[in-house]
């Protein structure tokens, strides 16, 4: 157990993982759900894609969303899957350029409260104190609160590190209720969803990208689109897919995020905006 635990603060604290043979590309996942569980969903598929890419790409998380910005502004990660907001910033900022997309899909935010709380839609949460991720959470944290101001409702934010962090805040009635997003809800254990009813949702929007840093080669590059597009073509790679509520991968192009862009969310952001 000191093993496990020890492995998996080496992954969450350094952005740097370095094997003996071969090249090596980190993986940066945005912290929507705790480390532990982040790894266990993602490290098989990372495996598949370094067997059939034939380099290292290794498995990182960050302890909590800011700290994942904070990475993608200083270009920590080789390769990244980050929200359609955090894409847009550091395209900018850092260079990095998307890949792939999930496919068919498109992200749409959530507003959640408790079973049996008599909150049934915003307007209920006129002077409450709700939960969110993270300041620059795209459909979790961003749209929502948008939203609420839209519609002249007060309320007060308390940002609580991970989507799972505010489904298990507000179904044990903490929170009155808290911003998610389908996919990370559709996750979590039925004794939590069970829990939450959904009492608003936004659009849909083009989802999180999976984006390479510009100091990765072009050949490189290639090599882990290939990679991922080929999880689309058996049944293991299916199966992967299906454990993080993924029908397929897309490829992608940095115009898929105008949508996003077009939403002009500096302006929203202010001093939120990721550094």
């Amino acid at each position: 157990m000191l093993k496990i635990l020890l492995l998996f603060s080496l992954l969450v604290s350094s952005p740097l993982v370095t094997i003996a043979h071969g090249e090596t590309l980190t993986f940066g996942i945005v912290p929507q759900q705790s480390a532990k569980r982040l790894a266990t969903l993602w490290t098989p598929i990372l495996q598949r894609i370094s067997e059939t890419s034939g380099i290292n790409v290794k498995f990182i998380t960050a302890r909590d969303i800011p700290t994942f910005e904070q990475r993608l502004a200083e270009g920590a990660y080789d390769i990244a899957y980050m929200n359609p907001y955090h894409y847009v910033v550091f395209n900018k900022q850092s260079g990095y350029l998307a890949i792939a997309k999930q496919q068919g899909k498109t992200i749409k935010g959530v507003i959640v409260a408790k079973v049996g709380s008599n909150i049934n839609t915003i307007e209920d949460l006129e002077g409450a104190h709700l939960a969110f991720p993270a300041p620059a959470a795209f459909a979790a944290s961003i749209l929502p609160i948008a939203e609420l101001k839209r519609h002249g409702i007060s309320f007060t934010p308390s940002y609580v590190s991970s989507h799972d962090s505010v489904y298990l805040n507000v179904s044990k009635g903490f929170f009155p209720a808290g911003g998610g997003i389908k996919r990370t809800l559709n996750n979590m254990s039925e004794g939590v969803k069970s829990q939450l009813i959904t009492i608003w949702e936004t659009q849909g929007y083009t989802p999180h990208a999976i984006a390479v840093n510009p100091k990765v080669s072009d050949t490189s590059k290639q090599k882990i689109l290939s990679a991922l597009l080929e999880l689309n073509n058996n049944i293991q790679g299916k199966e992967l897919l299906k454990s993080i509520n993924f029908k397929g991968i897309d490829t992608a192009t940095n115009d898929d995020w105008d949508d996003v862009r077009s939403l002009k969310l500096e302006t929203l952001m202010g001093t939120n905006v990721p550094k």
